[in-house]
């Protein structure tokens, strides 16, 4: 296995199959807009929704770079976290986590096009290698924020089967 298959690796474990963490795709299951919306105690605390928009921003953004588009742009860190819609608006949060699934599997077809060399390609501020593994982690800790959130909220199951 070469760099560029752990990366591919990374990337779907984080999304689709289940490691060591429950993975992105099974922290979205089920939810409704609703539960998505629904914000946790604390000042400080964002929703599942906000959470997912700031992941599709920087997945987005890492997508557009690899592909030498223009960049999706936000003018800080907080923008991330605006939901398309609302907590009744069931349609916007399905579209949301369809351009999640969508966003992953380009960005990991895309990766399976690059040889072992681009792992050390120059991009903006780190190598290509190192900006997409610092998104499979951004992801992981994200993910565990929504599996925390669902708990909180009652909506995550007592025992998971992962086999």
């Amino acid at each position: 296995m070469n760099r560029m298959d752990l990366l591919v690796h990374g990337l779907d474990c984080t999304y689709a199959k289940e490691d060591w963490y429950p993975p992105l795709k099974d922290a979205l299951a089920g939810l409704t807009a609703a539960q998505a919306s629904w914000r946790p105690p604390g000042e400080a605390g964002n929703t599942i929704w906000e959470n997912v928009s700031h992941l599709l921003f920087y997945k987005e953004r890492l997508l557009q770079r690899l592909q030498n588009q223009d960049e999706v742009t936000a003018d800080s860190n907080d923008d991330t976290f605006t939901p398309s819609g609302g907590p009744e608006d069931e349609a916007a949060w399905q579209a949301d986590v369809k351009r999640m699934e969508t966003v992953h599997h380009q960005l990991r077809s895309l990766l399976e096009t690059f040889d072992e060399d681009a792992f050390d390609r120059p991009s903006p501020i780190k190598t290509l290698g190192l900006s997409v593994w610092s998104i499979i982690l951004h992801d992981a800790f994200h993910t565990g924020q929504i599996v925390q959130i669902r708990k909180l909220q009652g909506s995550w199951p007592a025992r998971r089967s992962f086999d």
